[in-house]
């Protein structure tokens, strides 16, 4: 009886840790990436992490062995294109602004997606508080000498194309499942590497000492968390995989204080809270099952 309890237990646990692993390794991969900003600027950074975590994703999931037709082509490019803009725009966000804010700032990317998808009247609270964190946080009034407004404008940015990536991943994906990051992925590398090659000087970006840090980036960031992920959606609900997704900005916020001294203040967490707050309720209250998918 206790065996069994003790396995029921094991299998409620086992995919919640995994994905608070994938989000672990994912702001830890960010921070990663944001201490290689001076060396080689943020448009390289997401140039390496594209090219290297294609290569990763195709020895993966060896999307050569697919299928395609005239009909996916379309929504496989606009789905990689808005991977490679979600990735390039944050990496460029990161590069003012606190890690934990801007993933709060993306993150209303795909809260915009779930909140517009619903009319009831619960939503306009998530709304609300949607409203009132970005308040907090957009340099308005009194704030206007806090965070960076062009920082700010790419985090949103980014989030747009979170967004989009949703909306078009659930196109693209109908056909090849999993293995559609991989496509998506290279067709955002066939467009943002060579962005960061012309941004950058080629002899330091491809160099010995920036790409096991790159290697590294791309597997904290692409590789490992992806897989966990989606070991831990076939095991999870998707509302309850929503609604643990909605810890990530703080887990960004506590990487960023940990890793990158990036201390937030006061104003700035009930910010946080606000739109974390509005991205459970949001998922909480949501009647449709719709499977939830998050790459980043």
């Amino acid at each position: 009886m206790l065996s069994a309890r003790h396995s029921a237990k094991l299998q409620v646990f086992y995919p919640v840790l995994l994905l608070l692993l994938s989000m672990l390794s994912i702001q830890s991969g960010a921070s990663l990436a944001k201490s290689l900003f001076p060396v080689i600027g943020a448009p390289a950074v997401t140039a390496l992490r594209l090219l290297l975590g294609t290569l990763i994703l195709f020895f993966i999931f060896k999307p050569w062995r697919l299928k395609f037709n005239r009909e996916s082509i379309m929504p496989l490019f606009l789905y990689g294109l808005s991977l490679g803009a979600m990735n390039y725009l944050f990496y460029l966000a990161l590069e003012t602004i606190p890690l934990g804010i801007a993933v709060a700032l993306e993150f209303t990317g795909p809260l915009a997606v779930a909140m517009f998808s619903s009319r009831r009247a619960i939503d306009f609270l998530w709304i609300i508080l949607v409203i009132a964190g970005l308040g907090l946080l957009l340099p308005i009034g009194d704030n206007i000498h806090g965070l960076d407004p062009l920082g700010i404008l790419y985090a949103l940015g980014a989030g747009v194309g979170w967004a989009l990536y949703i909306v078009f991943g659930q196109r693209a994906g109908k056909g090849y499942g999993a293995a559609t990051v991989s496509i998506g992925s290279l067709v955002a590398a066939f467009i943002f590497v060579p962005i960061g090659i012309l941004q950058s000087s080629p002899d330091i970006m491809f160099s010995w000492s920036i790409l096991p840090v790159a290697l590294a980036i791309a597997i904290l960031s692409t590789a490992f968390p992806y897989t966990l992920e989606m070991i831990a959606l076939t095991r999870l609900p998707a509302k309850t995989f929503g609604t643990l997704m909605s810890l990530e900005p703080c887990m960004g916020a506590f990487i960023g204080i940990i890793f990158l001294h990036e201390h937030l203040t006061l104003i700035q967490w009930v910010a946080l809270a606000f739109i974390v707050l509005a991205s459970i309720g949001s998922t909480t209250t949501m009647k449709s099952k719709t499977k939830i998918e998050e790459v980043k």
